[in-house]
């Protein structure tokens, strides 16, 4: 695995499995199924490093400057990425600037590289005890807690762990693309589902649209309606005034005639 990008995507690889594990010391697991896949891939990493070093310096050998200068700029961030990995995974010192001889010191002080010291302390035994039923209540008590804990696995993204102890660099890169792929696609569809939604927003939003033109349709129509309205009680209003004057001169009238018949029968 010489080409930089496949070691990037390693090193990301390396990064989700230094969190998983991280996770397993959190909930008091044993983390030690997965410490052999990430020392390989760590192995792998700074194998395929060494691979773009001796490429950089062949290819100045052959004066592409061109070419070393752009492997050098990714061997940077490649190193300080595999001194952060193994400083995280064996414990070093992140100031150190030769990953290779953290990984030699730690090697010396461990007796198998591949099968770390257990995180978590060793399982309860019960002391021999005067009362067998105390003794026995605690065992139970402990037999419990153990089947609880065994309940518990290490957060994984795959149903089950894939084994790459077997597999070349070309099925671990292979694998990781088809990764790449499936997530690509389940992005893909995303986006159709975001897109989906944007247009039922969208229709959603031109129906409000709608529905806010008739709203306005209503008031303009209750506006008409009401001054059609005013306009009637106006003129029921100066009919009844009109009414009223009208009604004041026929009584004085009505009046007039009935005192000239008084006069001309009391004649």
């Amino acid at each position: 695995m010489s080409n930089p990008s496949q070691l990037f995507l390693l090193a990301d690889h390396i990064k989700l499995s230094l969190l998983e594990r991280q996770r397993a010391i959190s909930l008091d697991l044993e983390p030690n199924a997965q410490d052999g896949e990430i020392s390989r891939s760590l192995e792998s990493l700074r194998e395929g490093i060494r691979t773009v070093e001796a490429e950089q310096t062949h290819l100045t050998e052959s004066n592409d400057s061109t070419g070393a200068a752009a492997l050098k700029d990714q061997l940077g961030p490649l190193n300080d990425q595999l001194r952060d990995l193994s400083s995280q995974f064996y414990g070093t010192d992140t100031g150190s600037s030769n990953p290779d001889a953290d990984v030699a010191n730690w090697s010396a002080t461990s007796p198998d590289l591949k099968q770390p010291v257990p995180q978590h302390p060793p399982s309860k035994s019960v002391r021999f005890m005067d009362n067998s039923a105390a003794a026995a209540a605690v065992q139970d008590e402990i037999d419990e807690e153990e089947r609880n804990r065994q309940n518990l696995y290490p957060y994984r993204d795959e149903p089950s762990a894939v084994d790459q102890s077997d597999w070349s660099n070309q099925q671990i890169h292979a694998h990781h693309s088809q990764v790449i792929r499936d997530q690509d696609d389940q992005l893909d569809q995303l986006g159709e589902s975001i897109g989906r939604q944007h247009e039922l927003s969208i229709q959603i939003g031109d129906e409000l649209d709608g529905h806010v033109a008739l709203l306005d349709g209503v008031d303009e129509d209750v506006e008409r309606h009401q001054g059609r309205l005013n306009t009637a009680r106006r003129r029921i209003d100066r009919f009844r005034r009109r009414a009223g004057e009208n009604w004041s001169m026929m009584t004085i009238i009505g009046l007039i005639i009935i005192l000239v018949i008084l006069i001309v029968i009391l004649k």
